[in-house]
């Protein structure tokens, strides 16, 4: 096992390290014109010490809305899916309403959550929307993951629903939750930036804007790669996360 993971590094590094390659030859070369530079020259301007005071508070500020979304968005996806399991009736429903407020574009929820909330907690909001189906469809389909033997048991012995769902239906749902919790991480980070074009005051969305609208291509790419490399970061921990769990409950 220790030794796919190796091969598995190696070969996702040389993955990385190719594609950086070809970044460079593409970008010192002008293979693409100006708007595609070296991947040396956004690296220099990221790591720049005089702009370091912009990314941080850019990062800082794109992270906290973005954890205070995931933690929302995830509580109540959780909430909904254990609604559904311990009252099957209304299982339908939740699975409709979900599906529904999932198919709506968040960008084009973003104008709402400014007229109900404000410009500033548009990233949060759009960070919990995305964040909560991920969370849902995880923690339904694990919560339904427990086998009707145990069911039965839990049945026989007279347990209510209630039991049954603490007892089996949600250990039975760890490894799916920490799985959705994983591809919520991203998802969540996706939806802070976009609600920070709206108005927000800081944060990598609104030097992504401010770049493009400026022409600034350094900028604009630093920032892709800030975020890119952020996401990859957290998404990374969180898979250490789900492969301690899945050992623990496989």
């Amino acid at each position: 096992m220790s030794g796919e993971r190796t091969q598995s590094l190696l070969l996702g590094a040389l993955g990385v390290a190719l594609l950086l390659g070809a970044w460079e030859v593409i970008g010192q070369n002008r293979l693409v014109g100006m708007t595609w530079p070296p991947f040396s020259s956004v690296m220099a301007f990221l790591f720049d010490p005089s702009r370091q005071a912009l990314f941080s508070r850019a990062l800082t500020a794109t992270l906290g809305s973005a954890g205070l979304g995931y933690l929302i968005g995830g509580l109540a996806g959780l909430a909904f899916a254990m609604l559904g399991q311990i009252l099957p009736v209304l299982r339908p429903g939740t699975d409709r309403a979900t599906a529904v407020i999932h198919a709506i574009p968040s960008i084009a929820l973003a104008p709402i959550f400014i007229v109900l909330l404000s410009r500033e907690a548009a990233p949060t909001a759009l960070a919990a929307l995305n964040a909560f189906f991920v969370f849902y469809v995880a923690g339904a389909s694990g919560f339904a993951s427990s086998s009707q033997t145990q069911r039965d048991l839990m049945a026989a012995l007279g347990a209510s629903g209630t039991k049954r769902f603490f007892h089996v239906d949600l250990p039975a749902a760890f490894p799916g939750i920490v799985s959705g919790m994983k591809l919520a991480v991203p998802a969540a980070l996706i939806g802070a930036i976009i609600g920070e074009w709206f108005g927000a005051p800081r944060g990598l969305g609104i030097l992504i804007v401010n770049a493009m609208q400026n022409f600034q291509i350094p900028l604009l790419w630093s920032v892709v790669v800030l975020a890119a490399t952020t996401s990859l970061v957290l998404f990374s921990a969180m898979t250490l996360l789900e492969r301690i769990v899945h050992e623990r409950y496989r």
